[in-house]
């Protein structure tokens, strides 16, 4: 029988042998690339991330000691192990487990992640409350290396280091060597420091020291800096001891006997404490080990050869239409420059970055510095291009509005994955970019409805001499063809792009495709609508809304973003301010959470697919005409 199919809680993997755990690992990492080759998901960080699970649920109290996994990409062999196993084929699926850490999900997922540098916040924020509830368990905060790039993270050490909470980091060092592994005399004096007699040994002797009469301080001080120095020489900890952490490492992340060892010693301290590891994206796969940055976030794909299984031709993506636009773009206009928050693979930049080396800058998980860096080298007379994900930019609200739009500076933000993004879920989806950019003053919004008029936006953005935003989706475009010497749009000015009788599909982005297929269907029951793309967000045609209110006929406004402050309430407050009366139905995103699932069902369930469209549509007119 398989040792993971006797594991239903932690108290289970408790009751095994340490002799054991080898093979258990090996088991939840033929699980879990069994699975994601059927599902797709995030493999390369949870294969590396196996052993150090095992020993934290080992040696901890889970769920009354809080484990809170950073981002939570490095969180299936914790699913495994805490009573999804059976439900894990699931992962990802509609109606199935999450593939993040979420506590609707289970009594074990401490805190929900998805955004990266979360984890110390949280946890110091639990280690402080149960400081005041008189609950001594602890709180465990696993942050990779990557996620140490913003600054949410120093924030939270460095608070608390000043505030001396009751909380262990372990920093899973994965990939980029933020210090370089001085292997086994690290890992000897790590856990050679961390024992527990030596500990209480190093505390009585500090009290003893500051006893003495005058020179006690001064000499305790001294006997402070002299260890923290010796620690800085052997190891790569001086950063963390200087936030007021005790730092351990690095150890090796895949010899569970170290790990174990080493957290039963330091599990006791009460205070903030950094556990240093090293582990290797992708262990025990070949294929992730050998590239793990493919298999970070991976498709469905063959596990004998690790290829991605084949998918039906497509249009080219509208990501990889961005990044073939920024390239041509920067041939003619030297003052074009692109900035990507750690995702310069998945925002199209890889070529530019490539080819224009000087002129692309990856600032790290970093995205309010990504917005205000933009803006400083827009005073300078660049023309700077900011590449994030729609998810990912709402972490810049503020710089967004102080920094670039009060001034006015001609940045361009890029805002990929806007709208439904799959089966990431909730913490992913695209859907609120437009209701909070929407208010803010000096800011043009555009959307395109194909992968040609996201060429010709491009242009108008870089040509304008003010701040603007593009949102596009994620995937394949519309097989429209594209023309590089397009000209810019006018900005502020739709498109009517069929005219009808009886109502107006008004639509802005990609649904404006979903009304020109249901305006067909319709014209075959004898229903003319009318179908106009908006273009823009802001500025609105009003030329062009004061014709199509003025008609009085019905009408339905379409967007992938959420209804509450989008697109539909732009031309809503529109009509109203202009008194202009006609039947109007808003089709968007309800005032919900949207979970993980395929795009297509994900729009069929908000109405925003050619034949709700059309229901909508029947309903309008009969209403109407009651």
């Amino acid at each position: 029988m398989a040792l993971l199919d006797t594991i239903h809680s932690p108290a289970d993997l408790k009751q095994l042998d340490r002799s054991d755990l080898p093979r258990l690992a090996s088991e939840i990492r033929a699980k879990i690339i069994d699975v994601t080759s059927r599902n797709g998901g995030h493999l390369a960080s949870s294969l590396g991330a196996v052993e150090l699970t095992l020993a934290i649920h080992y040696v901890f109290d889970t769920p009354r000691d809080r484990l809170i996994w950073d981002v939570g990409h490095q969180s299936y062999a914790h699913k495994l192990v805490t009573g999804r196993s059976q439900a894990f084929d699931t992962l990802r699926k509609p109606g199935g487990i999450s593939g993040f850490p979420r506590i609707t999900e289970s009594i074990y997922d401490a805190f929900s992640t998805g955004h990266s540098s979360t984890s110390i916040s949280a946890g110091l924020g639990m280690a402080h409350g149960k400081k005041l509830s008189g609950d001594a368990h602890k709180i465990v905060a696993v942050i990779g290396d990557g996620s140490m790039t913003a600054g949410l993270a120093y924030e939270a050490l460095n608070h608390a280091g000043d505030s001396r909470g009751n909380l262990l980091v372990i920093l899973n060092d994965n990939d980029m060597s933020i210090s370089p592994n001085v292997g086994a005399l690290s890992s000897f004096l790590s856990r050679t420091f961390s024992a527990k007699y030596l500990q209480d040994l190093r505390a009585e002797f500090g009290r003893f020291l500051k006893s003495l009469p005058k020179i006690g301080d001064d000499v305790y001080q001294l006997a402070k800096r002299t260890e923290e120095s010796f620690k800085a020489f052997t190891t790569p900890g001086m950063l963390f001891e200087a936030f007021n952490f005790d730092y351990f490492g690095p150890i090796n992340g895949h010899r569970l006997d170290h790990l174990i060892d080493i957290l039963e010693n330091i599990k006791t301290l009460d205070e903030p404490v950094l556990l240093h590891v090293t582990t290797r994206k992708g262990m025990g796969y070949p294929p992730a080990e050998k590239n793990p940055t493919l298999f970070h976030g991976i498709a469905p794909f063959d596990i004998r050869t690790g290829i991605k299984h084949p998918s039906p031709p497509s249009a080219p993506a509208y990501t990889d239409i961005f990044g073939q636009t920024i390239c041509h773009m920067a041939e003619e206009n030297p003052a074009l420059l692109a900035i990507t928050a750690a995702m310069p693979e998945g925002t199209g930049l890889s070529a530019f970055a490539k080819q224009y080396k000087d002129r692309f800058f990856d600032v790290g998980i970093a995205e309010q510095h990504a917005v205000t860096f933009a803006a400083g080298l827009a005073t300078e007379g660049y023309r700077p291009v900011v590449a994030i994900y729609s998810t990912f930019l709402q972490r810049a609200y503020d710089q967004i509005i102080h920094d670039v739009c009060l001034d006015g500076h001609p940045v361009l933000f890029a805002i990929d994955r806007a709208g439904f993004v799959g089966d990431d879920g909730p913490t992913h989806h695209g859907l609120f970019d437009m209701a909070f950019l929407r208010p803010i003053p000096n800011l043009v919004i555009m959307a395109p409805r194909n992968e040609a008029q996201l060429v010709a936006m491009l242009k108008t953005g870089i040509g304008h001499n003010g701040p603007c935003a593009i949102r596009y989706p994620r995937g394949a475009g519309t097989g429209a063809a594209v023309n590089w010497e397009t000209e810019p749009l006018k900005i502020g000015k739709g498109e009517v792009l069929r005219n009808g009788r009886d109502l107006t599909l008004l639509a802005l982005g990609r649904p404006v495709q979903e009304a020109l297929s249901a305006a067909d269907i319709l014209a075959e029951e004898g229903i003319d609508a009318a179908v106009v793309d908006a273009r823009f967000l802001k500025p609105l045609d009003q030329d062009l809304l004061r014709e199509i209110g003025s008609s009085q006929k019905p009408v339905i406004t379409l967007e992938e973003g959420v209804a509450a402050g989008g697109f539909g309430s732009s031309v809503l407050e529109f009509f109203a301010e202009e008194g202009l009366i006609c039947p109007l139905k808003r089709v968007g995103i309800p005032d919900r959470f949207m979970a993980h699932g395929h795009p297509d069902e994900l729009r069929k369930a908000c109405g925003l697919d050619a034949h709700s469209i059309v229901q909508v549509a029947r309903n309008l007119l009969k209403k109407a005409a009651a």
